[in-house]
């Protein structure tokens, strides 16, 4: 038995997609150390009593990881039963990280709103995760 046995013909686009966003973490996690080491943030304090720009960039990252699982869990499920769109769409989100932390560090908390493009990938991976169990129930 191997993996194509499992999963769907073109689900590699998925795994790809998970592996983008795993470097999409990756990098705003480095972007807080480097924060820490610049506006002298030591642990365990999450935010700045003094610097707004460490607190935005503290906050483009843990807003990520608070809708990361639930991503994680949309787009693995709509990936199984529609691998092409479930990838463009999540590879829609991913990139919105990347706009929303950079509007954020600018100091502008208004400014994250150049990733709110994210939704059409967020909103999307749901909908095709609700087509999915449509599927399983025979309804479409």
């Amino acid at each position: 038995m191997s993996i194509r046995d499992i999963v769907p013909d073109n689900f590699a686009y998925v795994i790809f997609t998970f592996c983008y966003s795993q470097f999409m973490v990756f990098y705003l996690t480095y972007k807080v150390g480097q924060g820490r080491k610049k506006y002298d943030v030591k642990y365990p304090k999450m935010y700045s009593d003094k610097d707004q720009i460490f607190n935005c960039i503290q906050r483009a990252h843990q807003n990520t990881l608070e809708v990361f699982p639930s991503w994680i869990i949309f787009q693995l499920i709509s990936g199984l039963a529609f691998p092409i769109p479930a990838s463009v769409l999540g590879a829609i989100w991913v990139t919105s990280r990347f706009s929303y932390a950079w509007g954020y560090y600018t100091g502008d908390p208004q400014k994250r709103m150049r990733g709110a493009y994210g939704y059409i990938g967020f909103f999307g991976v749901i909908l095709l995760t609700i087509a999915s169990a449509l599927q399983l129930l025979g309804i479409i």
